[in-house]
């Protein structure tokens, strides 16, 4: 592990957890589930015993999460029951961002009214909407609202107190940020806390940063060197292709979901089915909010994605309103790459990403772009991979329409073909 001044970043995390909960009456710990919280507390509770102290925890249960990150939360949870006084596990609706969606920017987790659509159970023991004791507490505030509120109220319980917060300075450039500012105020000079302030008046609460000058690599050693448990989740990362230096646990539909949502499927296929039916993003586009199953999807690729992996997406999110409908486009795609392979000698692995918007206009050329566009057209013909309407097609549209009430309807339709059609069907 990393050497300063003749201790390691692993001593020295001891030190500066000594020296908090020896100097402070009442201390808590937000943690999240991942591998820097998680080690956070358990050193948190080796110095504990020695001193002979106790703290809280924080936990906000996001409801969209692992499984293997609710076990592993279980598991630390028994595993410092012996130097905790209480552990806030919050699963109250609380406002989160869905950067996957401009229909749905935000989404509010535990709301009841999308109780069946949880993606999990809510635990028995969390504090929730019902059993609230946070006087401060709105329903739909934002996360960053109710850490802050959460942090004013734990003040004016406990007076002045102390929270720990398990972040590196190495993992983000706001983090290190958020280390070396000259303008924070410091507790008693170290460099490694500072007083939380709201609108520039103190809270009562000092964050403490224990392991900020810890690398990736020392989070490992000391889980490997000392015996302490972790998220399994990031075993299976690894064994997924991500790197130590790239395994992120963030809440799904945020910013950084390239380590977050893509993970999702790969990891926790259950888990990622229950996810795809929660919250608006690009795999539903628009299949809730318009009127007929059929009618403009109106989505945006994100940056993290390619075209073939938006293509693939797309195709997800129709399957899991109609299957038969995305297995109708599946083939229509087979053909069109087929067809391509056979005529242009372009297999499946050699089709580009993007081609000339005037050649792809003019349906000259194969490109995923392309193909993920016709996909959010949802145009039943595929017209724009050069397909036309055939009889068979028509006769599967009525087969749909038995089972979907609100297949299509005339105004959906952006194909005169397809608006003839669609009159036909609502007729009948």
């Amino acid at each position: 592990m990393k050497i300063y001044k003749d201790i390691s970043v692993y001593d020295a995390a001891l030190d500066r957890l000594q020296t908090i909960l020896t100097s402070f009456e009442h201390v808590y710990f937000s943690v999240s589930g991942g591998k820097d919280s998680s080690v956070m507390l358990q050193l948190a509770a080796q110095v504990a015993r020695e001193v002979g102290a106790k703290f809280d925890i924080l936990f906000i249960d996001l409801e969209a999460q692992y499984r293997a990150t609710i076990d592993h939360l279980m598991e630390l949870k028994e595993a410092v029951k012996d130097v905790t006084n209480t552990f806030f596990w919050v699963a109250l609706p609380i406002s989160l961002r869905n950067a996957v969606s401009v229909i749905q920017p935000k989404w509010i987790c535990w709301n009841k009214e999308d109780r069946k659509h949880w993606v999990r159970d809510m635990p028995s023991w969390a504090i929730n909407e019902d059993s609230n004791i946070f006087p401060f507490f709105r329903h739909g505030m934002e996360f960053e609202h109710f850490t802050l509120d959460f942090t004013k109220w734990y003040a004016e319980n406990n007076g002045l107190s102390a929270a720990g917060i398990g972040i590196r300075s190495d993992e983000s450039l706001n983090r290190f940020r958020t280390i070396i500012s000259k303008t924070k105020e410091p507790w008693n000079g170290y460099a490694w806390t500072t007083y939380v302030k709201d609108g520039g008046e103190n809270t009562g609460v000092v964050n403490f940063y224990p392991m900020y000058d810890w690398a990736t690599e020392d989070i490992w050693i000391a889980v490997g060197r000392y015996n302490l448990i972790f998220n399994q989740i990031y075993e299976l990362m690894y064994k997924n292709g991500l790197s130590i230096h790239e395994q992120r646990l963030c809440q799904p539909y945020g910013d950084d979901q390239r380590n977050g949502l893509d993970q999702f499927r790969a990891l926790e296929p259950e888990t990622w089915n229950r996810v795809l039916e929660r919250v608006h993003g690009v795999n539903f586009g628009n299949i809730y909010a318009r009127s007929s199953l059929l009618g403009n999807m109106r989505t945006e690729k994100p940056k993290h994605m390619t075209w073939e992996q938006y293509a693939v997406f797309l195709l997800e999110t129709i399957g899991i309103a109609a299957p038969e409908l995305r297995d109708h486009y599946t083939e229509k795609i087979k053909t069109f790459l087929a067809w391509h392979e056979a005529h242009e000698g372009v297999n499946v692995s050699e089709i580009p990403e993007e081609a000339d918007l005037k050649e792809e206009a003019a349906k000259k050329t194969a490109s995923w772009r392309r193909i993920a566009r016709a996909i959010e057209k949802n145009d039943f013909w595929m017209s724009r991979l050069s397909f036309s309407q055939t009889k068979n097609d028509v006769a599967r549209m009525f087969e749909l329409k038995e089972k979907y009430a609100n297949l299509i309807y005339a105004k959906d339709a952006d194909t005169a073909s397809l608006r003839r059609v669609a009159k036909e069907l609502n007729n009948d």
